[in-house]
């Protein structure tokens, strides 16, 4: 069974979020082990320097960096990534299992981004959007389209 693990900056602390993240991992569990594995966000000083928001990212990528399965497919989320229908996106999830890859780790970073070094592991940059949205509601959005690729796979009636 295909091994999916989000690794993710910071603590997830709204309740809405945590049982919305909760349904998902539900659903999920039909179709790959789900994981999802929070790494400690550093402290940002207000109005940081642009040397200070590189300090922060380099932190932040040594725990991430850590996380990541050997021998994973790393998908890393980021503004710059390629956006990609739920079509596609299940054909990507798909043809990682049929080149026989078992392990998806997919990254989301903390309210600042994702450092280089974090990027550069990655075999695919992925964008939902050009619009901004809170680093912790990615992981629920993620997570739901993870699903909806498992039923597209599935050829269940979900995705319409």
């Amino acid at each position: 069974m295909l091994s999916v693990t989000l690794i993710t900056v910071g603590k997830l602390k709204e309740k809405f979020y945590v049982s919305a993240l909760e349904e998902y991992a539900k659903r999920l569990s039909a179709y790959c082990r789900f994981e999802v594995i929070e790494v400690k966000d550093e402290k940002t000083p207000e109005n940081p320097t642009e040397t200070e928001k590189a300090v922060v990212l380099d932190c932040e990528a040594e725990r991430i960096i850590a996380k990541i399965s050997k021998g994973a497919k790393v998908i890393t989320l980021c503004v710059e990534g390629k956006q990609m229908p739920s079509e596609k996106f299940a054909e990507l999830i798909s043809k990682s299992t049929v080149e026989g890859t078992s392990k998806l780790v997919f990254i989301i970073g903390g309210s600042m981004g994702l450092s280089e070094k974090v990027k550069s592991l990655s075999s695919v940059r992925l964008s939902f959007s050009e619009m901004t949205f809170p680093h912790m509601l990615m992981r629920v959005i993620l997570a739901e389209q993870i699903y909806r690729a498992f039923t597209i796979i599935e050829g269940k009636t979900y995705h319409k």
